[in-house]
């Protein structure tokens, strides 16, 4: 599966489960385009369309709702772009767009492109110390601009600190003014019950490679009547809004690992919340200046990912903590981004509150369902010494402190 000893980086991707490897390879053996009206591109037609059939049920959703992409951030470029145009093209005036200040950059980045690209209005809602959506400020956002808002997108769950998003109160809100709705759900589908039709959502991304199915498929799935305007333009598969010769065996892989991952949902999002609770409980105890980041499993354990820990390590850099565990067998993330060559801190984490420093010591633990209780006990085994041996890099070098932030900003 990995070089690593203990893999805890589910939630950026996924192992991919053995019968969606097996199921995959037999479908890459057949030969056909399935827009194809011979023999075999009615086959590959017959294969995209079971799995469609599939995606949709699972989801909550109608088949024709289903439109397959190449993951994530096509389909929420998509929703982003082409919801945008479409309601722009409807109303000229209609040209705002609202998004937590949390969301993935496969949403920011296409909001913010369509600001300097497309005369967009971009609005950034603020988050509450546990990245939980203010409420109040999309009232008030919206009952003042309401009129002219093309579209809100709220993720389902964040995917850095666990938080589980009000999206029954985002909807509402947004309704009321007649406004859709998109959200990413790449983090919660397979952990949490994502019922597309009950959520009243207008449009909602998934994707494969986060349920253990490969990398390069995903859907978006959206109203029938929701107008979207294509981003790509070809041979008009998919509805009209996504040209492109269809990925017959991404389609069948990704239907099969999502409806492996829906079956065993409840048991393995149970396991998972028990190894998370036991990993951030023996963190805390164990490790002086280590911070919980998100809602705190023990006071509101229905509000967090199950399988998500993201800590703070105060005095530590997150890639030094990040380097040093892969070099004892552990795989994880560190919650900066690296932008100019220059480490930043986690914009998620800035929303939330955090000082700039202790944001740069974040790590996020993602467990999945291969994870075990004997990847909890090696990760505290040996995080200790690795946290104080970041430390001690760090003090080496001077303590990271906001003046030397800032005077590696202006450097970049």
């Amino acid at each position: 599966m990995t070089d690593c000893l203990v893999y805890l980086d589910h939630a950026a991707t996924a192992p991919v489960r053995p019968e969606v490897v097996a199921a995959y390879a037999e479908a890459l053996g057949r030969t056909g385009n399935a827009s194809s009206l011979h023999s075999a591109g009615r086959e590959a037609r017959r294969t995209v369309e079971e799995a469609r059939e599939k995606v949709g049920a699972l989801l909550g959703a109608r088949p024709s709702e289903v439109v397959f992409t190449s993951g994530g951030t096509e389909a929420d470029n998509l929703a982003i772009k082409g919801v945008f145009w479409a309601r722009r093209r409807l109303d000229p005036q209609v040209r705002r767009i609202a998004v937590s200040s949390v969301e993935h950059h496969a949403v920011l980045d296409p909001a913010f492109w369509m600001a300097s690209h497309a005369g967009a209005e971009i609005s950034q809602l603020p988050v509450d110390a546990e990245a939980r959506l203010d409420l109040d400020a999309l009232r008030a956002d919206l009952d003042e601009h309401g009129a002219r808002t093309a579209l809100v997108s709220v993720m389902w769950a964040n995917n850095e600190v666990g938080t589980i998003e009000p999206l029954a109160e985002v909807v509402s809100l947004a309704h009321r003014h007649g406004v859709p709705v998109h959200s990413d759900a790449v983090q919660a589908v397979g952990v949490l019950d994502v019922d597309f039709a009950a959520s009243r959502l207008d449009a909602m991304t998934v994707t494969a490679h986060k349920l253990g199915g490969p990398v390069g498929v995903g859907a978006l799935v959206a109203r029938r009547d929701l107008g979207i305007v294509p981003v790509s333009h070809g041979g008009g598969q998919e509805r009209g809004i996504r040209s492109g010769t269809l990925d017959v065996a991404g389609a069948h892989a990704f239907a099969l690992a999502l409806e492996l991952a829906v079956q065993e949902r409840e048991a393995v999002s149970t396991r998972l919340a028990a190894l998370r609770d036991d990993l951030v409980g023996r963190v805390l105890a164990t490790i002086p200046g280590a911070h919980l980041r998100g809602p705190d499993p023990a006071v509101a354990p229905g509000e967090r990912l199950p399988g998500n820990a993201h800590l703070t390590f105060e005095g530590c850099e997150g890639d030094s903590l990040l380097f040093l565990l892969d070099s004892a067998g552990v795989c994880a993330s560190t919650g900066s981004a690296c932008q100019a060559g220059v480490p930043q801190p986690s914009h998620v984490l800035v929303a939330m509150g955090v000082d700039e420093v202790q944001a740069r010591g974040a790590l996020r633990f993602s467990l999945g369902p291969t994870s075990t209780a004997a990847d909890v006990d090696r990760l505290v085994a040996v995080l200790p010494e690795v946290v104080e041996r970041a430390r001690r890099a760090g003090l080496s070098s001077g303590p990271v402190t906001q003046e030397r932030l800032a005077r590696r900003r202006e450097a970049s």
